[in-house]
């Protein structure tokens, strides 16, 4: 049986990959056209756009494979030889959202960033949110 960390991670990641997707397949939540979801989720200068459709996709697989990766480790059942491969990616995914997190707060990788939405609501949901992932993620592990 899975842990409810474990369960509430795989979530929360797909739901994530979830709206990378939906922004790879043209969807602007939660701007209403590329330039205002440019300027909510990337901080793009206004004419910048949005990175190319396979970035984006390949962002949303990653995020899915992470889902995976935490569901996949976290099962007890499941004591296989790619165990030890999980187990090595999971640290890394946790490397990189703890990085992401921190990075959020650093004034100077978002100088260029000040005068979009995104700046505010990197502050907000996005950089916290990256931080409790790598909490969850911690934890799960010291579980698991």
């Amino acid at each position: 049986m899975t842990n409810p960390i474990a369960l509430s991670l795989t979530v929360v990641l797909t739901a994530i990959s979830l709206l990378h997707f939906a922004w790879a397949a043209g969807i602007y939540w939660p701007g209403k056209d590329p330039v205002s979801l440019s300027d909510k989720v990337m901080g793009a200068r206004p004419g910048a756009g949005l990175p190319p459709t396979w970035l984006t996709t390949l962002v949303a697989t990653a995020i899915l494979g992470g889902a995976v990766t935490v569901l996949m480790f976290s099962v007890e059942a499941w004591d296989g030889p790619w165990r030890p491969a999980f187990a090595l990616a999971y640290i890394a995914m946790t490397l990189v959202f703890l990085a992401r997190g921190i990075a959020g707060y650093v004034p100077a990788l978002w100088r260029r960033t000040r005068t979009t939405s995104f700046y505010k609501l990197n502050r907000l949901y996005y950089s916290p949110l990256c931080l409790l992932i790598a909490a969850g993620l911690v934890v799960n592990f010291i579980l698991g």
